[in-house]
This record gives structure tokens, C-alpha cells and sequence, in this order.
């Protein structure tokens, strides 16, 4: 009988990083400033300094990027925030765009 010789063969997995997608926010004419700020806070987890920024970006520049995140959790916060406006009265509109 001869001897069975056994091939150990390694193989490499590439793990690819989920493909990450921003959150923006973009001004209008009615939403309050304080209102973008408790939902940058409350949804976003954002510090009171960092919701103040963000929120300044998106009145002055017309958008602000509230976070960045893999899809299913952006789409999430930004649907629970326009829920939340919609809610409130006002026309706050967020989009999802892959960074």
C-alpha cells in the first residue's frame, strides 16, 4: 500500500468593510434650530457642542452631515428623525448618500 499524502491548502479570506453612508441634513425655511440640535442629540447621539456645529452647518451651507454609518443604521436614524419632524409640524428633510 503506498502512503496517501494529504494537501493542506490555505486559503486567504478577504473580509470587506461594509460600505459606509452619510446621514445629511438639509435647511428649510421652518424646522428650528433647536429642534435639528435635539434630534442631532437624541437621535445622533451627538454632544451639545457637536449637534450646535452640525446644526450651524446646515443653516448657513444649507446641509449639515449629522453622522456616518453602514446603510441599515442610516436609513434608520434618518427615517426616526423625519418620523419625529413630521411629527412636530415641521418639513425636516434628511437624505442617505453613500460617502
Amino acid at each position: 500500500m503506498e502512503p496517501r499524502h494529504i494537501l493542506s491548502q490555505k486559503s486567504k479570506v478577504k473580509v470587506k468593510k461594509p460600505k459606509q453612508y452619510k446621514v445629511i441634513m438639509h435647511n428649510d425655511d421652518y424646522t428650528t434650530m433647536e429642534f435639528v440640535i435635539e434630534v442631532l442629540v437624541r437621535i445622533f447621539n451627538k454632544k451639545l457642542e457637536e449637534a450646535q456645529k452640525v446644526m450651524l452647518d446646515v443653516h448657513k451651507a444649507g446641509k449639515g452631515i449629522a453622522g456616518i454609518y453602514s446603510y441599515d443604521i442610516a436609513m434608520t436614524k434618518a427615517s426616526t428623525a423625519m418620523n419625529w419632524a413630521k411629527e412636530e409640524g415641521f418639513p425636516f428633510k434628511l437624505s442617505v448618500e453613500e460617502v
